[in-house]
């Protein structure tokens, strides 16, 4: 999952970023509304976590904006405001959902995992393909009942390969979903991650390379 926080405080985000990069996710921060908008256009986000009192653009602006745009990303709002009034507006603006600050961080990582299931076509909550079985929320892989342990950059490719039910997944497409702007796009990382995670999980290969196109599992 991959996630754009807005926020003009920047002791927070970079708060919310590293924990929620801890949690496995692909996460990108802008200060101000003009950025958000902006970094919308260049990539495609599950959820962005949109701060209402910013800077340059002002948050209700980038909800409306984006809305209006049909983007599918999904929008957590942020606001300092506990009124039902200011709930209200901020979902009629067309926000998903709404989050008073201060808030526990336990509390935004699960709205932000409930608000990314929503932004893709559903799937079972236990993904599993070829011996593999790849538990999102426990966040648990094994392989013919083998526990494998996978670093966070290998669970999140793994999960894509498996969303994928088949189907290749370009390198480009694993870079633009399970890391963050600040990535090389001409980097091998997709390639040393696509090796440990073959090695990871043992003889009887079951991520198929198609030269040009990308990865599968079989």
């Amino acid at each position: 999952m991959r996630v754009l926080i807005v926020e003009d405080e920047e002791m927070l985000a970079g708060a919310m970023a590293e924990g929620l990069r801890l949690e496995g996710l692909a996460v990108d921060v802008v200060h101000d509304g003009a950025a958000a908008l902006e970094h919308l256009d260049l990539h495609t986000y599950d959820v962005m976590v949109l701060d209402r009192d910013l800077p340059l653009v002002h948050g209700d602006d980038v909800c409306r904006s984006t809305v209006a745009t049909g983007a599918e990303v999904r929008i957590l709002m942020l606001t300092v405001s506990t009124t039902v009034a200011q709930r209200v507006a901020g979902l009629g603006l067309g926000a998903d959902d709404y989050l008073s600050k201060p808030f526990a961080f336990a509390e935004l990582v699960a709205r932000i995992r409930a608000l990314g299931r929503r932004s893709r076509p559903a799937v079972p909550p236990v993904l599993e393909r070829a011996g593999i079985r790849l538990d999102p929320h426990l966040r648990q892989t094994t392989r013919d009942g083998r526990f494998v342990q996978l670093s966070r950059k290998e669970f999140a490719v793994l999960e894509e390969l498996l969303r994928a039910e088949g189907a290749p997944v370009s390198a480009e497409d694993l870079l633009e979903r399970a890391w963050d702007e600040n990535v090389d796009p001409f980097t091998t990382v997709v390639r040393v991650t696509m090796r440990s995670l073959r090695r990871k999980l043992g003889d009887g290969p079951v991520i198929e390379t198609l030269t040009g196109v990308g990865y599968r599992i079989r």
